[in-house]
């Protein structure tokens, strides 16, 4: 089994973060890879990674990371495959990282998604995935609709709550 989907952050510190995305690749079949590398202290190391990301089968890249938040950027500066960044929360309740993402040069774009927004990353990375991959696409049709059975059955338990002033 070859990754398609690449899982990169700053530091082991964000796996808390970024669980949520493996998790959602996992439910979803989707074969990945997680691994660290920093634009700061290992930049060689990211630029070779963007350089051979689309060579090893990769197709989307998902990049978090916190502060100055140049990950994904770098990352999208080295690859022509799709890039979606994760801001972390740090400083500046995230600010500060989701700034640095999505302030990125024309002809270098990143997706970005909101901070901690792990969870929608790799949903928005099967999204891409699915436009070529019916069995992923099918998978991700069941998912969507199981988003809309929960907030039926909370409709329907809410309906059960009493106060004296409730009309519904």
């Amino acid at each position: 089994m070859n990754p398609v989907v690449s899982i990169i952050m700053g530091s082991t510190s964000d796996l808390p973060v970024m669980e949520k995305a493996c998790k959602f690749l996992d439910d979803m079949q989707v074969p990945f890879e997680v691994n660290a590398l920093s634009a700061h202290r290992t930049p060689d190391a990211v630029e070779e990674f963007a350089r051979n990301a689309k060579g090893r089968g990769i197709r989307v890249i998902i990049a978090a990371a916190g502060m100055a938040a140049a990950l994904p950027g770098v990352i999208a500066a080295s690859t022509t495959l799709p890039v979606i960044g994760v801001p972390i929360k740090g400083m500046l309740d995230g600010l500060d990282a989701m700034l640095s993402i999505i302030q990125m040069p024309p002809g270098i774009p990143v997706a970005t998604v909101g901070v901690n927004g792990a969870q929608n990353a790799a949903i928005l990375a099967v999204e891409m995935l699915a436009l070529s991959d019916e069995a992923i696409a099918q998978r991700l049709v069941d998912y969507k609709a199981g988003l809309k059975d929960k907030i039926v059955k909370a409709n329907k338990e809410l309906a059960d709550v009493k106060y004296q002033f409730k009309t519904n």
